[in-house]
């Protein structure tokens, strides 16, 4: 499928409404709504949000990058609209953050997802994550898995 990446405000409306979609579904699959250890992302400390549209305009994708600290962001709130996966949605939304971090100085990008999310795990391993030691606010987080990988500097790239 053919969708374009674009950014936008944390708070537009197509970002809430795919956020929102998110939470619900880890809230569904976790039996909770306190499953994310740490810090909520928000519009303060998110660098930049981006929405997957369909050619018809139809928002059906999210993610964000967060910088930790200089070199190093963390991707948060991937999502894509249950209707649209396995379409390379995921990728296209993956693929995007990855050139705005390396354009923005970054190298080394992190991200947590659940152990009760297999797809997400094996999407990110497929698309050259590696397991790391669970970070930061996820360090002991028993439903929690972390993912690393180094991006080529632009010369490599």
């Amino acid at each position: 499928m053919n969708v374009v990446v674009v950014a936008h405000p944390w708070d537009a409306p197509e970002a809430v409404r795919l956020r929102a979609a998110q939470r619900a579904e880890l809230d569904a699959r976790y039996g909770n709504d306190d499953h994310e250890p740490g810090t909520a992302p928000s519009a303060d400390d998110v660098a930049v949000f981006v929405v997957a549209h369909t050619r018809d305009g139809g928002a059906v994708g999210c993610g964000g990058l967060r910088v930790l600290e200089p070199g190093v962001a963390e991707i948060k709130r991937m999502y894509v609209d249950p209707a649209y996966r396995g379409a390379g949605v995921a990728t296209a939304i993956l693929r995007d953050l990855e050139a705005r971090a390396q354009a923005a100085g970054v190298r080394r990008l992190v991200l947590e997802t659940g152990t009760l999310q297999p797809e997400a795990i094996r999407f990110y391993q497929r698309e050259g994550y590696e397991r790391i030691d669970n970070f930061g606010p996820y360090a002991g987080a028993l439903q929690s898995e972390c993912f690393a990988r180094t991006l080529p500097t632009p010369a490599q790239a």
